[in-house]
Parts: structure tokens; sequence; C-alpha cells
């Protein structure tokens, strides 16, 4: 088989995986990362993203040969106990249900904050087009992105 070798949340790795073998299985099956979920498996929903080189990719559609540059996972996003200013505003604004969706949301949420820190929540939902949510109605959702993204602004 041939080796695929990854930089995942500042590690180096080699996988042995068939060609044609997508990101989010080898994060899943070959290194034990199942904080990237796979729910359509055909990139529609989001619950893989993941980032390379900080940039939002959905890994289930991605393949894993393919990948040039550092992939990030959201267990790869804040060291130790702390938690990245994205995810501790899910956490304060209840922005999760069932949190299936949640890992590819804030993967999406980090990507968007940085780049557009003063958004409106019109801008927000409209970035969260690509991410589905069946639990909770986007609503507390879109307020852990505008204070996430407020925390994010503040920390630099």
């Amino acid at each position: 088989m041939p080796e695929v070798r990854l930089v995942v949340n500042g590690e180096e790795h080699a996988v042995d995986a068939p060609v044609g073998t997508s990101l989010a299985a080898v994060l899943r099956e070959h290194l034990g990362l199942t904080g990237t979920k796979i729910a359509c498996n055909e990139g529609h929903c989001g619950a893989c993203t993941v980032q390379v080189d900080g940039v939002p990719r959905l890994s289930c559609i991605t393949l894993a040969h393919a990948v040039d540059g550092e992939v990030t996972t959201i267990e790869g996003l804040a060291p130790g106990d702390e938690l990245h200013p994205v995810q501790q505003a899910f956490h304060e604004h209840h922005g999760l249900q069932c949190g299936f969706c949640t890992p590819g949301m804030v993967m999406s949420a980090i990507d968007f904050a940085k780049n557009r820190p003063g958004a409106s929540e019109k801008e927000v939902r409209e970035a969260l087009e690509g991410n589905l949510c069946r639990c909770t109605g986007y609503h507390n959702i879109v307020k852990a992105i505008m204070a996430g993204s407020k925390a994010m602004a503040a920390a630099k």
C-alpha cells in the first residue's frame, strides 16, 4: 500500500493507505482522531471540516494522498486543558446539542472569525451555509461564532 505522509496537529505521521482514501478516513481510522465526523461522506454537510494550512477543507472528499500542508483537527486547536476562543464561545453560548456537527462548525467558524471579526449575524448565517445542524436551529451557534470572533479579535 502507498504511504501517506501527513503533518497533523503538529506531528508527522506515515500511514499505509490505499490511493483514494479520504483524509477523514485516515484521520479517524489510522490516527484515531475521531473528533472529525463523517456524516454525508459527499461534502454536503460540513461535519468533517478540518483545516489545511489554516483553510477549511471537507475531509470526506479530500484525498489523503493529495494533501500538501499541515492538517489541524478539532483535537489540535488548543493545547492542554485550554479551549480555543471559538470552542469556549460554543460552550458558553450553548452552541451545540448532540455535538455531531460541532467540530466541523468550529473549524469553519475559526476561519470565518479570523477573516471577518466584525461580521453581522446575517453574514455569519451565510457563512454557515455549508455546515448542517439537525438539532439547534443555529440561533446559539450564530451567537457563539459572533462571540468567538470578538474573543479572537481581542486576543490579537
